[in-house]
């Protein structure tokens, strides 16, 4: 019972309950009166998370991601703001020894509430992105058993929901300093309680008579990086009655290999703490000669090292530690000449940008690091390096922090600023932003100094599509001014270097813009200049006049998911298919269902405008939902290929990056996402990884010329391209090779215009295979493969194509570790050649070395085959994995999410063998089955 210092998570043994039904005070209920179980009123609670996921999760009401069951909840407009006014309730054990204090801490709530701990109440004020530390070191018991209650109440302007919907319902959540989404989106539905709670972590810390607080992590460079500085500036806080004789120590180490793990600096300095009071200490800066860098994505190494502080008090010992992980690297911002787009550079290398836009992992805040981690993951997986943090979202947690760092994804992260609800929406209001200007800035500050010690954090901006009102943005240009060592791409001399120490700032090191489209961002002038929204047609992504300006923050799509995510995210009459109505010659108007509707479902034609032919009937009129849904993988497939392919051939030349909007939704949206909000991934997500790969191969839509990407810092020398056509009937018509090849480094090279579509009788639908591969050893760097038809053409041939059945050869091999499944697989195309001009046989294998796949150690090997009597390309191969203790019937839903897959929705030629790897975890009892399927394939089940 007695505590050690350091902190606890007070993640579970929550109840909760409705404070209209609670008879009970505060006082009361942390006194005589605590609730014994979790009986009405009381429930168990959901920490982190909302007052409406702890009524969803003891089904007090429906799902309101499930189908139109969001129209059953009560909506806080409706009901009243004490409707979700909730305590909540734990207890926990505590003794305290001497000259020990305790802190409950509160890392973010919405929006303000009241602690009752032991019969004390402290209060919680106002404010959405602030936190809260309380000293309850004199409110303990003696006993050690402790009862804490909490009360906590809406935002205080929560607004009411227009009966046409509307960005940000009508605009009051505004009003306060709370995320806005939560009145609802052209992409989103209501939050009814605005996501009140506790949506964030609770801890008790333990410390003795000093403790740390917001160590601020600096480092800097000269001599091309080889000399680098690390600057660490703290608050020490003595909450004893008399003056605290301090030795504090920093000590810095990082893994070399393995298990192997080096300190590079342990430094001791001492510091005497007044009695009841805090100093600011500054650290003598610690040299490292050739650190290892942090990169983002696709650049190199995401290099971390451990940073740990403690504090020892004199006849005390240890009084409190400190640690975090910190990447050695610089992140430069400026508008780049010849484009006009904002260009950043990491570690002195310019970045192409290539990202999408977030707004939280789950509209119910039920945050976790799991969650986290496969969502970051997914981004890396697509070969992403940016993700926009949108202003009308949270500033988001350390943890999403976190795996942004593990996996080097750079974040744009936006102030609670939208031009919808601050000044500039439908109707105008809160043309200055939130009522209370001096709580903005309050959770501002705090917010920078939650997140500044992250790597991955790029750039702060004022807010999305607007400017912080006058006051509040020259405040936030204030607490983000630059260090002289971070202002420009000059080094600075050690003079300036030793005279400022840029710890001391409150960040210091990355760049503020006020708004999304100023300053390098769209037209940079802040007009409305983003987009577009919809479906294109695939090639104008490479035309001239598609977008005008060198950097895009915003340009979306659509985003249909799989048919069992539609099946397990809505009732039967949900499955029905969009009426396709014609408007125009050859340009048909979808009619989706009602429930497609309130799930923001966006169309895959323009027919409003006769602009853009749906990309769905391409391959004819869909069946049913399970048609519709692949049908819809193909476009998803092509179009974000496309869109990515597009900005990458006009690298530097047009522009400097895009994020797509939206990377994912936080409900079970239909558009704008790239994987659902169960986790399974769309084919648009497998485009945007092949499109987004550092070096890549790719075909100009517009032109028909091969273009070589190479994004990387290193000039590629000695490489070949082949280039393969392939028909309906197996046959290779085509074949060039293009040899001896040298790509500069961070360039886009056009090579060869591809000529078959010019060629005597061409195929009005085939298949385009891309090889860029090293001359030396043919390992493969890039391969792409491509559907085409002939101008003024479509797909519908692949209709028929469906009945020639492909055999597959597949070798699986498997390693299970605890919960964690590894799979590799071969997959090889064995239908027969029929045509003597095979491709480049040395090259067949694709993978990232020639040759066959590496045994893994102890893992089991077995060998299968998919039967089939046809010839020819085996078509969008899907892999799935599902839980085989489930019932098998169709309107189960037995996948098991999430999965990462090296490569999914892929094709491969005659002859052709593809290695693939996938990873996942399973629960306890649960035994996987990994499944197959294709456009012109059996599908099946592959041995494990």
């Amino acid at each position: 019972m007695e505590k050690r210092l350091g902190k606890t998570v007070l993640e579970e043994g929550w109840l909760a309950a409705r404070k209209s039904d609670v008879r009970f005070s505060g006082v009361e209920l942390t006194t005589s009166h605590p609730p014994a179980s979790a009986q009405l009123p009381w429930m168990e609670a959901v920490i982190p998370g909302t007052v409406l996921a702890t009524l969803v999760k003891n089904k007090q009401v429906p799902d309101p991601f499930y189908g139109l069951q969001n129209e059953a909840i009560l909506d806080i407009g409706d009901s009243g703001r004490e409707y979700y006014t909730f305590w909540f309730f734990r207890k926990f054990d505590c003794k305290l020894l001497k000259n020990q204090h305790a802190y409950l801490n509160f890392r973010a709530i919405n929006y303000s509430g009241e602690v009752f701990l032991n019969g004390h109440k402290e209060l919680l004020p106002k404010g959405m992105f602030r936190r809260h530390s309380i000293d309850v070191s004199n409110l303990l018991n003696p006993d050690g058993e402790n009862l804490l209650a909490v009360l906590i109440y809406p935002p205080d302007h929560p607004g009411h929901i227009p009966p046409q919907g509307g960005q940000g319902g009508d605009h009051e959540i505004g009003k306060d300093v709370a995320t806005q989404y939560v009145e609802g989106w052209d992409w989103m539905i209501p939050i009814r309680d605005r996501n009140t709670g506790i949506w964030d972590e609770v801890s008790l810390c333990i410390t003795g008579p000093v403790k740390i607080v917001d160590p601020h992590l600096v480092s800097t460079f000269f001599d091309n990086y080889k000399r680098s500085y690390l600057y660490t500036t703290l608050d020490l806080e003595n909450k004893s009655s008399s003056d605290a004789a301090c030795s504090i120590q920093i000590q810095v180490g990082h893994e070399v290999e393995g298990d192997t793990f080096l300190i590079n600096h342990l430094q001791t300095q001492e510091v005497v703490v007044p009695a009841m009071s805090s100093v600011q200490y500054s650290f003598p800066k610690l040299f490292f000669y050739k650190p290892d860098l942090w990169w983002p994505n696709g650049m190199g190494k995401q290099s971390l090292y451990n940073v740990e502080i403690t504090v020892d008090v004199q006849d005390h010992g240890e009084s409190d530690s400190w640690s975090q992980h910190f990447g050695f690297r610089r992140i430069e911002s400026h508008i780049d000449k010849p484009t006009g787009g904002r260009l950043f550079k990491v570690n002195g290398e310019p970045i192409f940008i290539r990202g999408g836009n977030w707004i939280v992992s789950d509209g119910l805040l039920r945050l976790s690091k799991e969650r986290y981690k496969a969502d970051i993951r997914f981004h890396a997986d697509m070969n992403f390096n940016m993700i926009r943090c949108w202003g009308g979202g949270i500033s988001e947690r350390p943890e999403f922090y976190h795996y942004c760092d593990i996996y080097g994804i750079l974040v744009w992260q936006e102030f609670w600023i939208t031009g919808d609800v601050d000044g500039r929406g439908d109707p105008l209001s809160n043309v200055n932003g939130p009522l209370d200007h001096p709580l903005f800035l309050l959770c501002a500050r705090d917010t920078i100094k939650l997140l500044r010690n992250h790597p991955s954090l790029a750039l702060w901006v004022g807010g999305n599509e607007q400017v912080p009102p006058k006051d509040l943005n020259e405040a936030l240009k204030e607490y983000l001014k630059l260090h002289p060592q971070f202002k420009d791409s000059s080094e600075v001399n050690d003079s300036i270097e030793t005279s400022v120490d840029p710890s001391q700032y409150m960040d210091g090191t990355r760049i503020y813009i006020e708004g999304s489209m100023w300053d390098g961002f769209a037209d940079g002038k802040g007009d409305f200049s983003d987009g577009p929204y919809e479906i294109q047609t695939p090639e104008n992504f490479f035309k001239d006049d598609f977008y005008a300006y060198g950097f895009n923050p915003e340009v979306g799509s659509v985003g249909m998911p799989v048919a069992a995510t539609i099946r397990a995210t809505m009732p039967p009459e949900g499955w029905t298919i969009p009426l396709f109505q014609e408007q125009c010659d050859g340009y048909f108007k979808e009619v989706p269902n009602p429930i497609w509707t309130y799930h923001k479902y966006i169309t895959y034609s323009n027919a409003k405008s006769c602009i853009v032919r749906d990309q769905i009937l391409l391959y004819g009129m869909p069946t049913d939902l399970d048609d519709f849904c692949l049908k819809a993988q193909l476009a998803n497939y092509i179009q974000y290929r496309a869109l990515l392919e597009g900005w990458t051939s006009r690298m530097w030349t047009k522009y400097t990056g895009v994020l797509i909007w939206k990377n994912m939704n936080p409900w079970t949206g239909l558009r704008g996402q790239f994987y659902d909000h169960l986790l399974d991934q769309t084919a648009g997500f497998y485009g945007c990884r092949c499109a987004a790969e550092p070096i890549h191969i790719q075909l100009n839509l517009a032109t028909f010329f091969v273009e070589v990407v190479n994004t990387t810092s290193v000039e590629l020398s000695a490489v070949a391209i082949e280039a393969s056509v392939w028909d309906l009937q197996g046959v290779s018509p085509y074949r060039y090779v293009f040899d001896n090849l040298t790509v500069p480094l961070k360039t886009t090279l056009s090579t060869f215009e591809m000529k078959y579509p010019k060629s005597k009788d061409p195929e009005p639908v085939y298949f385009l295979l891309l090889k860029l591969y090293r001359i030396s050893d043919h390992s493969m760097l890039s391969r792409n493969l491509y559907w085409l038809y002939l101008p003024d053409g479509d797909y519908k041939l692949l209709e028929p194509y469906r009945q020639n059945k492909i055999p597959l050869g597949i070798t699986s091999q498997t390693t299970i570790t605890g919960s964690s499944y590894k799979i590799k697989l071969q997959i090889e195309n064995k239908s027969k050649n029929p045509t003597s001009q095979s491709p480049f046989l040395q090259n067949n294998i694709v993978s990232a070395s020639s040759g066959t796949q590496e045994r893994l150690p102890d893992a089991k090997t077995k060998v299968s085959e998919i039967n089939g009597t046809g010839n020819g390309v085996a078509f969008f191969l899907h892999l799935s994995v599902h839980d085989s203790t489930k019932d098998q019937d169709a309107s189960v839903d037995t996948r098991i999410l999430p999965v990462h897959y090296s490569d999914n929705y892929f094709s491969i030629v005659p002859g052709e063998v593809m290695n693939l790897s996938l990873e996942f975890d399973v629960s306890v009892g649960i035994k996987p089955r990994l499944m197959i399927d294709g456009w012109n394939v059996e599908g099946g089940e592959v041995p494990l």
